[in-house]
């Protein structure tokens, strides 16, 4: 009997172990995409400009992502160094800050991206994600005519590009739809 009741625990506890592992083995994993190349290419801004200590903004782009997900981390590339550039990602609909990040921008021209505490994003919610700075590059078409929004790139629907001046963490007001000041984006995930 006590051999009996060693082979029935051996055998639990390895039809346990197979099953803890097979339901982690079965949910999928989502890769990391970037939406700013895809949101270049649909927009046809192909035109670049350097801005180099030309006043101060806060601007970015407006988003919705199609599915729920995550923000694992900040990318940004300006024309100037600059040891602390202000990111923030807003609630759109409330106007209220979600999350401000500093990135230090140490060499121009080079991406640099910043880990952050993984930032939750709702299905089919309307975010933004802006910087403040005074240096940035101005994206365009060739003819200075408008991007036609939104832009689907991947999971994220790119609604409008924003911007506001100053240096204050104030939610922008203005759009254009002939340009992007950037190039601010972030590593989205989706969860499930």
């Amino acid at each position: 009997m006590k051999k009996f009741k060693t082979i029935f625990a051996i055998l639990l506890t390895a039809i346990l172990a197979i099953s803890c592992s097979s339901d982690k083995d079965d949910k999928p994993t989502y890769k990391t995409e970037n939406p700013l190349e895809a949101y270049y290419t649909a927009t046809g801004f192909t035109t670049v400009s350097n801005f180099i200590n030309s006043g101060d903004y806060e601007f970015g782009l407006v988003f919705t992502p199609t599915v729920k997900g995550k923000i694992k981390a900040i990318t940004l590339k300006l024309p100037a160094t600059n040891p602390s550039v202000r990111i923030t990602i807003w609630d759109y609909t409330a106007k209220s800050v979600l999350r401000s990040e500093t990135l230090n921008v140490a060499t121009a021209d080079v991406q640099v991206s910043k880990e952050i505490s993984e930032l939750l994003l709702d299905k089919d919610k309307k975010y933004m994600i802006t910087m403040n700075s005074n240096d940035w590059y101005k994206k365009n078409k060739a003819d200075l005519t408008n991007a036609t929004y939104p832009i689907v790139a991947g999971n994220i629907t790119i609604n409008e590009y924003r911007w506001i001046s100053g240096t204050g963490q104030i939610f922008p007001t203005n759009v254009s739809s002939n340009y992007n000041a950037g190039d601010l984006s972030f590593d989205f995930q989706q969860t499930e």
